[in-house]
């Protein structure tokens, strides 16, 4: 069985920053993706970043640059990590944690509150 553990999330001011990390275990059969989904009241869960396993970098950017997933230790330590920068009331919402296995079964983490203040 695999389990996501989240970490981070929180209260921040418009214009300021937030770190999401999470760890996978009891992963059998290896990682095709990690990456970070989130879902805002009455709205559809939606993709924030994700990281592939055949990456050949260790880190990609979203949102225009203000989002940065960190897949360096996806590999050997089984984490990824979201950097938000420049984050903005819109961007409140219950951030979940995603593993897209070998075998194309997604796992989910328990989600993590990220509130933004204006």
């Amino acid at each position: 069985q695999v389990k996501l553990r989240e970490f981070g999330g929180g209260l921040v001011q418009s214009g300021g920053s937030l770190r999401l990390s999470c760890v996978a275990s009891g992963v059998l059969f290896g990682m095709a993706s990690m990456g970070w989904y989130r879902q805002a009241p009455g709205k559809q869960r939606e993709l924030v970043a994700s990281f592939g396993s055949s990456s050949a970098t260790d880190s990609v950017d979203f949102m225009e640059g203000r989002f940065t997933i960190f897949g360096g230790d996806m590999k050997t330590k089984n984490r990824v990590d979201l950097q938000m920068n420049n984050l903005q009331p819109e961007d409140t919402a219950v951030y979940y944690c995603n593993l897209r296995d070998a075998m194309n079964s997604d796992w989910w983490g328990q989600g993590t509150q990220v509130t933004v203040s204006s």
